[in-house]
């Protein structure tokens, strides 16, 4: 992963481009994130921008790390830019934003507008996204599509040919072209995607783990997108620098902005970051002061699934209070203990952001 990726406050990376297939980018980043309307009113949680770099850095939060009084648990800033990026050589998708803090005043004059509740979702309705399989990435098979995926996204197939087949042209987060035979055939038969496939995959370098989304529109593209399996990351890149620095980098910025009423920009990855720490005010307001929770309380999260849908997860609340009083005292970054009632609850975060 490139150091732009993973929150510092540095230029993008050379040869990135701004304009991305949003569609295909929020494809990538999964059901559950959505970015910030250009323009409104956010809160910045440092503590989650942290986290983000212990995650990208494999180490923990370094309890360290100098305080920064000027630097509160949450930070009510206007969002002056975002823009969506994909890294080159990994393809994993990041947002940069450019936020700017309120000064005392104009938090007392804001009004809470509808355009701060967000921008409504950017998700693509039709698409289909499927985790690689051991045959799929194998240099001597091809790809194997559901019949329905297949139906839904690709070109009708001639079924007037013997074998029907078709040639399909698809573009990935940097414009660059794929080209794949599709081919309905074997017995029993079934959609494959066959010349091309395994150029694609040695040049993406995928695994059995990984997935990979197509998208239909209306233009008749076909967008195409990977999301990484979770493995651990053997080798850093040399560029990026120790978990200490990028700790001491973000937060010594933010709080220079804080203290200044300057702009500052940061980095938010979606697959690095455990939680959004970005987020609208509105949303942030009526999580806080108008939502009532109590220890014994049932609790109900959205969870993204390895097939890129939705699910919700019941839990019951079993505490309330600062994560770090000590270093950050009344924030509301993971505030609430929640003990989950499902078998995979040691899959699920003990501790999470009303």
């Amino acid at each position: 992963m490139k150091l732009s990726a993973v929150g510092l406050n540095q230029q993008s990376p050379e040869g990135d481009k701004n304009c991305l297939n949003s569609e295909l980018w929020h494809a990538c980043a999964g059901p559950l994130v959505s970015l910030p309307g250009m323009g409104s009113h956010v809160v910045y949680f440092p503590q989650g921008h942290s986290e983000q770099v212990a995650v990208s850095t494999n180490k923990e939060v370094d309890a360290q790390i100098p305080n920064y009084p000027s630097l509160p648990p949450q930070l009510i800033c206007q969002l002056h830019n975002v823009t969506m990026h994909a890294d080159l050589e990994t393809d994993e998708v990041y947002a940069q934003m450019t936020l700017q803090p309120l000064s005392p005043q104009e938090q007392k004059e804001i009004s809470f507008l509808p355009a701060d509740l967000g921008t409504p979702s950017k998700q693509p309705t039709n698409y289909f996204c499927k985790t690689l399989t051991a045959c799929d990435t194998s240099t001597h098979g091809g790809f194997s599509v559901p019949h329905r995926a297949a139906e839904k996204i690709f070109s009708p197939l001639d079924f007037s040919l013997q074998p029907p087949a078709q040639e399909l042209v698809a573009r990935d987060l940097h414009n660059n072209e794929w080209k794949f035979r599709h081919i309905f055939r074997g017995q029993p038969k079934r959609h494959l995607l066959t010349t091309g496939w395994s150029v694609f995959v040695s040049a993406k370098r995928l695994i059995a783990g990984d997935s990979v989304l197509f998208i239909w529109n209306e233009k008749n593209q076909l967008p195409l997108g990977i999301r990484r399996a979770n493995r651990p990351q053997t080798v850093m890149p040399s560029s990026v620098l120790s978990s200490d620095s990028m700790h001491l980098g973000l937060l010594a910025a933010a709080a220079y902005a804080a203290a200044t009423i300057s702009r500052f920009t940061i980095f938010y990855n979606p697959k690095a970051s455990p939680s959004e720490f970005v987020i609208p005010l509105a949303k942030y307001v009526k999580a806080v002061y108008h939502t009532r929770v109590s220890v014994g309380m049932l609790f109900r999260m959205l969870f993204e699934t390895e097939e890129s849908s939705v699910r919700r997860y019941m839990g019951t609340i079993t505490g309330i209070g600062d994560l770090d009083p000590t270093r950050w005292p009344n924030s509301h970054w993971r505030s609430v203990k929640v003990g989950w009632d499902e078998s995979t609850a040691g899959e699920r975060q003990p501790r999470v952001s009303l």
